[in-house]
């Protein structure tokens, strides 16, 4: 059941039932997200495995301001900006005699935002060196080798200066100075935690902001990928942007991309509501205001003033936006209760409360000053992350399921237009049978019908049976037309005339009439695959007809027929075969017909009606007068012959 189904579903309910049901899951998601609240608290307040307690060094002298009192560490000064006179904290620890042969190092867990560490007054540690590791939303700890030069056994000092830049005040944590095997453990540890990860989950932010970014220009229609894109891409820039320690046109650019947290939380913000269904309106450009306000500052201003609006602006925007997609997930899950909603939601819940833990530890209000909302932040890109992928392998399943339906339903149309076919051409046999039963009692009525009535009144009038004789071989010669027609030929239409020659041959060798048969091209005639034999029968007595005309009308002494294949004006090759004669002619009227010979004219229109029964273009003309006296016949076959005899009905 998709979401639509399952919302249509719970509109049906009682108005009652609805909000029973409603609140039922409402009270279910915040009974879940109070559980991640808590595992949260819980996991926040778990202390990192820390070096032995003999080493650690908590009771400091802080020189501050010119007075000097006595602090114990983790200490938060009240100082911000403090880079010209920073604070000084000064204490001893004891190096045991016998342990000159062992490498002893300090180690600095936490501090904001950079330290000169120097023992008996020897430098050996400035992290402002590593400006990457000095911004104040980091966890970078520090640990430094004492060089054994420096070292004594017995009471040594160390002094840490603490330089303070950016919005929030100063923090340095416990200290701990002795051997290095022990300490470093506990900084390589950190130094996974909020070092090595953090870039691990920027690399992976980078990569899947691409993705998203291909797959918006992909899917236009869905911009829900193009902003969240963007945010991420505005988060990776944070990630590996240096902090910037002096003023120049480079650093005021530095300066506007790490301060445009409250961009990333916009375009974050959007994204979730995108996502929950949201269209955009023109008041959603009031949520980067602020994010514009700090740019301008930093364009027109200075690092001072955009340090000063980020904690104005920035951090309240990012408030707000984790509240507002709080609520919006929240809503999106009552509403389609499905797992990227969800997802989304305790996502947000675990941002906000590490947000929340941020915001107590810049106010002081708990004990250690440790920063975990960039992390939670990468958390959440997780649950988007897996969302989307849930999202994408769920469209993937719908997109095969409508595949097989749609394969389906082709398979079982191709079976329905099988049988269709099977069908129509079972029809397309039967008519085709039909028709060629129809043809063949139109030519045995027409030629051989014919001749055998003219047999029966000849032998009852008794006149002699030379006609008869004559009568019959007709018959007979009609007849052999006719079965010689049902021969499968090939589309090859030489065949056919090979077997006319032969009996043009026949016809005309008792009145002493030559025959020059001639070949105009080497192949003759083009092959044609849809010639049919009701084809060949009509141009056979076609031929026929003309030779019978110049037998017993023309008195002529030679035929000449002459067959070839000849270009067409559209480029396709058509056949051609003429029948001439050297007879005395006749005269054509001006509609094509004999002059004067009604039995002429009834041959001539039986002629030009096979030649379109056939689609061939019949030309015929004759002279009876003048030395070009004669009959000229020219049948010019079609490129294609017809499927139906039209004529024919």
């Amino acid at each position: 059941m998709n979401d639509h189904d399952e919302d249509a579903t719970a509109e049906q309910l009682p108005v009652r039932e609805r909000r029973r049901l409603q609140t039922s899951r409402l009270v279910q998601y915040l009974l879940l997200q109070a559980l991640i609240v808590a595992a949260c608290i819980f996991a926040l307040r778990q202390s990192l495995p820390q070096p032995p307690a003999e080493y650690l060094v908590a009771t400091f002298g802080l020189s501050e301001r010119g007075a000097e009192r006595a602090v114990t560490l983790p200490h938060f000064s009240s100082l911000r900006h403090a880079m010209d006179d920073p604070p000084r904290f000064t204490a001893q620890f004891n190096r045991p005699a016998g342990e000159a042969g062992r490498a002893w190092s300090v180690f600095l867990p936490r501090f904001t935002n950079g330290v000169e560490v120097a023992v008996n007054g020897a430098v050996i540690l400035d992290s402002r060196r590593n400006p990457t590791a000095n911004r104040p939303d980091r966890n970078t700890p520090e640990i430094a080798v004492i060089p054994a030069s420096v070292l004594r056994d017995g009471t040594n000092t160390v002094s840490i200066r603490l330089f303070i830049w950016g919005p929030i005040t100063g923090f340095l944590d416990r200290v701990w100075v002795g051997p290095d095997e022990l300490l470093r453990p506990s900084y390589d540890l950190r130094t996974l935690i909020f070092v090595t990860l953090p870039v691990v989950f920027s690399s992976w932010q980078a990569i899947l902001a691409v993705i998203l970014g291909i797959m918006w220009v992909m899917r236009r229609h869905e911009p829900a990928y193009g902003v969240l894109a963007a945010a991420m891409a505005v988060g990776v820039g944070q990630a590996f942007l240096q902090t910037p320690m002096g003023e120049t046109p480079f650093s005021r650019l530095n300066v506007i991309l790490i301060s445009s947290a409250p961009i990333e939380s916009a375009l974050v913000l959007t994204f979730a509501l995108l996502f929950a269904g949201w269209k955009w309106q023109r008041y959603g450009w009031i949520l980067f205001i602020p994010g514009v306000l700090l740019a301008l500052a930093g364009v027109f201003g200075n690092q001072a003033m955009v340090r000063a609006l980020f904690l104005i602006l920035a951090v309240p925007m990012v408030g707000i936006s984790l509240v507002i997609m709080a609520i919006v997930t929240a809503r999106s899950v009552l509403k389609r209760q499905n797992v990227a909603s969800l997802l989304l939601g305790c996502a947000v819940t675990i941002m906000l409360t590490c947000w929340i833990a941020d915001l107590l530890s810049v106010f002081q209000m708990t004990p250690n000053r440790i920063f975990t909302a960039r992390l939670s932040y990468s958390v959440m890109l997780v649950a988007i992350g897996a969302g989307l992928t849930w999202r994408f392998a769920r469209a993937l399943n719908e997109v095969d399921g409508f595949a097989g339906r749609l394969v389906t339903q082709v398979r079982e149309a191709e079976e329905k237009l099988k049988a269709s076919f099977v069908r129509e051409e079972e029809r397309a046999r039967a008519a085709a049978l039909a028709r060629e039963r129809t043809r063949l009692m139109r030519d045995l009525h027409d030629g051989l019908g014919g001749q055998l009535v003219s047999i029966v009144a000849l032998s009852e009038r008794g006149n002699g049976s030379a006609g008869i004789g004559d009568a019959a071989r007709a018959a007979l010669k009609d007849l052999r037309l006719v079965i010689d027609s049902m021969d499968d030929i090939g589309g090859d239409l030489m065949l056919a005339l090979g077997s006319w020659r032969e009996r043009a041959m026949a016809q005309l060798r008792p009145h002493d009439i030559a025959l020059d048969w001639r070949a105009g091209t080497a192949q003759g005639l083009p092959v044609h695959p849809e010639l049919r034999p009701w084809h060949v029968i009509q141009i056979v007595r076609l031929l026929d007809e003309a030779v019978t005309n110049a037998v017993k009308h023309a008195n002529a002494r030679r035929i000449t027929v002459r067959i070839e294949t000849l270009a067409g004006a559209d480029g396709f090759d058509r056949g051609c075969i003429t029948v001439e004669d050297d007879g005395k002619g006749f005269e054509i009227t001006s509609d094509g017909a004999a002059a004067g010979a009604i039995k002429a004219a009834r041959g001539l229109r039986n002629m030009r009606s096979r030649a379109a029964r056939c689609g061939a273009e019949l030309e015929l003309s004759s002279c009876a007068q003048g030395t070009d006296q004669g009959t000229h016949v020219r049948l010019t076959l079609p490129h294609r012959f017809p499927d139906s005899d039209g004529a024919a009905g």
